[in-house]
């Protein structure tokens, strides 16, 4: 399919579109996405060596500017969702890299988002997400508590070592596949020794009053790491403050194409953290960052000033930390580091220089370059669930510009990422750990030998 001559941009609205049967609701599509945005881009081409689908197949519709030509052309009724479209839409990460390496400013994600959800809201019977999957994303990951409760037998499992045998004897391949990929992906669960205090006080003189949001399955399945970024926060002079009545934050929803139960995630949220009493309100994972900061875009008019009050406080650990000032750690950690660009902290919030900053200043810490650092390691929130084959493809190149490193440890600032390359370090027998840059600052400020 090529790539057509992109039209005057001083047009501000569809052509008339023929009348013919279609299978998506155009008015629905025309309410969520300005036209313009579809007319930013001038197929320049810049975005395909940034994208990753691209790069894997060569296929033009994997491409950036070839999906936007595609979903203009559904937008202008040109094109139906035909099985093709679909496919090509589908196979998108929504990682953003494209909106970094765009010279013209192509808001891609604001493009491409309600087209999801409009994938999700016409796919026909035959091609709809199994029942079994949607119960998993839509009633049980986002949603801490439930994930622990699912996660105490694996965890018993694992400490009488059940669940290596049974990987050993190929037991776990007679899981259904969506079950066997997650099996696969499960980490090396750490004992549960309860939530964090309602209210941590800082140490040392008081610079800040700061909110933590805690996600959904990052707090289920790596508390530590939350309980890290509380004592960094701390041992930086804020008080800490975890609100009770904080939710998931709806990028599981909204990534699958399902809108209304993430935006009544976002809302929950916003009541939930008043920004008026924070200095700031602190997130770790990149995924949750991103969508957090997408609030004002995502919900309807109604909405827009208490959302865009509620972003302006949104920061991720380690974009907070450099602009506060970090206090400097003082116990060495000898150790080679390489850092992985997580997709929605370096093109969703345009943050590279910061965690690096975090990790160089730590004594005995050796950071070394990655080579394709940017280019998506096939995460993606979900994407390894429900595209399993491009998943893999992205992770072994991941994997083997990983391994090229010589690093002993990879750092990364998204639950996502940690779990893929943790599970691609697991399939080669790889020493190398993975782990997020806070909690490495962490044992440094601590003193915590490493593991």
């Amino acid at each position: 399919m090529a790539i057509a001559t992109p039209e005057s941009k001083t047009e501000s609205k569809p052509p008339v579109r023929p009348a013919q049967e279609t299978s998506v609701d155009l008015d629905w599509l025309s309410s969520k996405i300005d036209y313009r945005l579809y007319q930013d881009c001038v197929h320049c081409g810049l975005c395909t060596a940034s994208c990753p689908t691209y790069v894997e197949t060569s296929d033009e519709n994997d491409s950036p500017r070839g999906r936007i030509y595609l979903m203009r052309a559904v937008a202008d009724g040109r094109l139906d969702f035909s099985p093709e479209v679909r496919e090509h839409l589908d196979l998108c990460l929504d990682c953003r890299a494209c909106e970094s390496a765009c010279p013209s400013g192509v808001q891609y994600g604001k493009i491409i988002e309600p087209f999801k959800v409009a994938l999700q809201r016409t796919a026909p019977a035959s091609e709809r997400t199994s029942l079994l999957r949607r119960l998993i994303l839509h009633h049980l990951f986002p949603y801490s508590g439930r994930v622990k409760l699912a996660l105490l037998p694996a965890r018993l499992l694992q400490r009488v070592g059940l669940i290596n045998w049974a990987e050993k004897v190929g037991l776990t391949k007679l899981l259904p596949p969506t079950l066997r990929r997650m099996q696969a992906m499960l980490p090396e669960l750490a004992a549960s020794h309860g939530g964090l205090p309602e209210v941590l006080p800082a140490i040392g003189p008081k610079r800040a009053r700061v909110a933590l949001f805690l996600g959904c399955v990052a707090d289920a399945m790596y508390p530590e790491t939350n309980a890290a970024t509380a004592r960094v926060l701390q041992q930086n002079g804020c008080e800490v403050v975890v609100p009770r009545s904080q939710v998931c934050c709806g990028a599981i929803h909204y990534h699958s194409g399902v809108e209304e139960p993430a935006l009544e995630l976002a809302r929950q949220n916003i009541a939930a953290f008043d920004p008026t009493q924070y200095d700031a309100i602190i997130v770790n994972a990149a995924g949750c960052g991103a969508m957090l900061k997408d609030y004002p875009h995502l919900l309807p008019g109604a909405d827009h000033a208490a959302a865009e009050q509620f972003t302006s406080k949104v920061r991720d650990i380690s974009e907070f930390l450099v602009a506060l000032g970090p206090i400097k750690p003082t116990h060495p950690l000898p150790m080679k580091v390489t850092y992985h660009d997580a997709c929605h902290l370096c093109h969703g919030q345009q943050i590279r220089s910061q965690p690096r900053q975090l990790l160089s200043m730590i004594p005995g810490v050796e950071l070394v370059p990655l080579e394709e650092t940017e280019i998506c390691c096939g995460a993606a929130g979900t994407y390894n669930l429900t595209q399993p084959e491009m998943s893999e493809r992205l992770g072994v190149r991941k994997m083997d510009h990983l391994a090229a490193t010589g690093a002993e440890v990879v750092a990364t600032g998204n639950v996502g990422c940690i779990l893929q390359i943790a599970r691609k370090i697991k399939e080669r027998g790889s020493p190398m750990k993975v782990v997020h840059p806070v909690d490495l600052l962490d044992k440094a400020y601590r003193g915590e030998p490493t593991k």
